[in-house]
């Protein structure tokens, strides 16, 4: 059997996607690039807000639409967690739904519908080469506990369930047996993994486990991580493990305290800022990247120009910002006073425009630096403001997808580590070259300024001895 894998919504579904390729690989079923070249065609849909119900929606009909004989549609994920019933009675292309981690439903699916696909009129569509990806996602653990009032994960997943620490190993050894180099920590809160295995502070732990069992990954990078959940111990252990990337990602949602009351989020915004001076602490050359929504019902001016001064104040290297889009099952969609939505794209606009101005200032601090870039993609680029002649790489201030790049001169394969000199700085993204060529021409600069000076000394010679015999 040849399928397709349709994923939709944020890192966790792309983790939840590969899991469901490795299930169906296991039973020898190949996966293909296009929809068109599958016999069976599996949609991870998103539900988080309804903007994203609404997309995984438009994704399925189009689908379905397209269908052809003997062809099956598979829906899952998150959206079918809350609506699987409704959205087999409302399309009937749809063959199958299962819940976002029935893995062995899926697998059994995929068992009993060959014999229907053999049978099946076949197509002579080539099977489309997938690409070679040097990262890859971790999921620890999946459903949460935060009782956030713009969030229904825990109607659609449940309370946090985590997967054991040997689970977790084993996976980061089959990935780095593939040739992995970066292994990014996903969760809906990663540093709440454990609690329900009866740990307390337990991502620490695991870190030092990971860190061990797959010393040839070179960075093991933190997601999701919970404002009231970094503790010391966990900055001492990123700053202590050579292969934990200086990286992390807490997404704050606001910077009011009023907002994030209403918001049920962690409202101390000392303990906020406390938590940012003991990771900086440890690491000072960490890399802080948060998101925020901005519109969130009964959000005044004074309200977002908080936010709008601590965005300023504490220095994030990489920011997103999101306007509130309600979800109907969410207790936030029953708020009153709905900011309209030019004001929302207004106050969108001004914090994005000032993280950037933050952005820049901390790219320029990395002028001259030498940092090792990760390689992503082989293919030369060409870009306005750098030129051409580069590769598209990370490093360990950029996670897949959503930070800045770096765009190294030269050409390299993906997943090569390249020791590079940034030589360019710009509001997201730096331009680097190779560290040893980048020597090399500062020794050669350096060289022909030695022989200019020598010459010019050698000339001031002479003519110190021509004016002493004319004297």
């Amino acid at each position: 059997m040849r399928y397709h894998i349709v994923t939709l919504g944020c890192a966790k579904n792309v983790a939840d996607s590969e899991r469901i390729a490795r299930v169906l690989g296991e039973g020898s079923h190949a996966q293909v690039g296009a929809p068109a070249a599958a016999d069976v065609i599996i949609v991870n849909t998103c539900g988080f807000i309804d903007a994203s119900k609404e997309e995984s929606v438009n994704t399925i009909l189009e689908l379905a639409a397209g269908k052809r004989r003997g062809q099956q549609l598979v829906v899952v994920g998150c959206l079918t967690a809350l609506h699987g019933d409704e959205l087999k009675a409302e399309v009937p292309e749809i063959d199958a739904v299962f819940g976002a981690e029935d893995w062995g439903g899926i697998g059994a699916y995929a068992r009993t519908v060959v014999p229907v696909i053999l049978d099946a009129q076949r197509f002579d569509v080539p099977e489309t080469t997938l690409q070679y990806r040097p990262s890859a996602y971790l999921k620890i653990s999946d459903g949460c506990n935060a009782p956030c009032s713009f969030c229904i994960i825990p109607k659609m997943k449940g309370k946090l369930h985590s997967s054991t620490a040997d689970e977790i190993i084993a996976e980061a050894r089959r990935l780095a047996s593939q040739g992995v180099r970066e292994i990014v920590l996903v969760g809906q809160d990663t540093t709440d993994y454990g609690r329900d295995l009866g740990l307390r502070d337990g991502l620490p732990e695991l870190l030092e486990r990971l860190s061990e069992a797959v010393p040839e990954v070179p960075w093991l990078r933190i997601m999701y991580a919970y404002p009231g959940h970094v503790t010391p111990r966990l900055a001492e252990t990123m700053a202590r493990l050579p292969n934990v990337a200086r990286y992390i990602d807490i997404p704050l949602q606001h910077a009011a305290e009023s907002v994030l009351q209403r918001m049920r989020r962690p409202s101390n915004m000392r303990m906020v800022r406390e938590m940012l001076e003991t990771l900086r602490a440890a690491m000072p050359d960490i890399a802080i990247r948060t998101t925020f929504i901005v519109g969130y019902p009964g959000e005044t001016d004074a309200e977002f120009n908080e936010l709008l001064g601590f965005v300023r104040e504490a220095a994030f290297d990489h920011v997103g910002c999101f306007t509130f889009s309600p979800q109907s099952e969410s207790s936030a969609a029953r708020e009153p006073d709905p900011v309209p939505e030019r004001v929302k794209k207004r106050r969108q606009r001004q914090l994005m425009e000032g993280a950037q101005q933050v952005s820049l200032i901390r790219n320029r601090a990395m002028a001259g630096r030498e940092i090792d870039v990760l390689v992503e993609s082989a293919s030369t680029g060409r870009r306005q403001d750098v030129g051409e002649g580069f590769v598209i790489g990370r490093s360990y201030r950029d996670a897949p997808e959503v930070d800045g790049l770096v765009l190294l001169r030269g050409a390299f394969a993906p997943g090569d580590f390249v020791r590079a000199k940034v030589t360019q700085t710009l509001p997201y993204d730096l331009v680097a070259e190779p560290a040893a060529a980048a020597a090399a021409g500062a020794a050669a600069e350096q060289g022909a300024a030695s022989r200019e000076q020598t010459a010019a000394g050698g000339t001031a010679r002479q003519q110190t001895a021509d004016s002493k015999q004319q004297r």
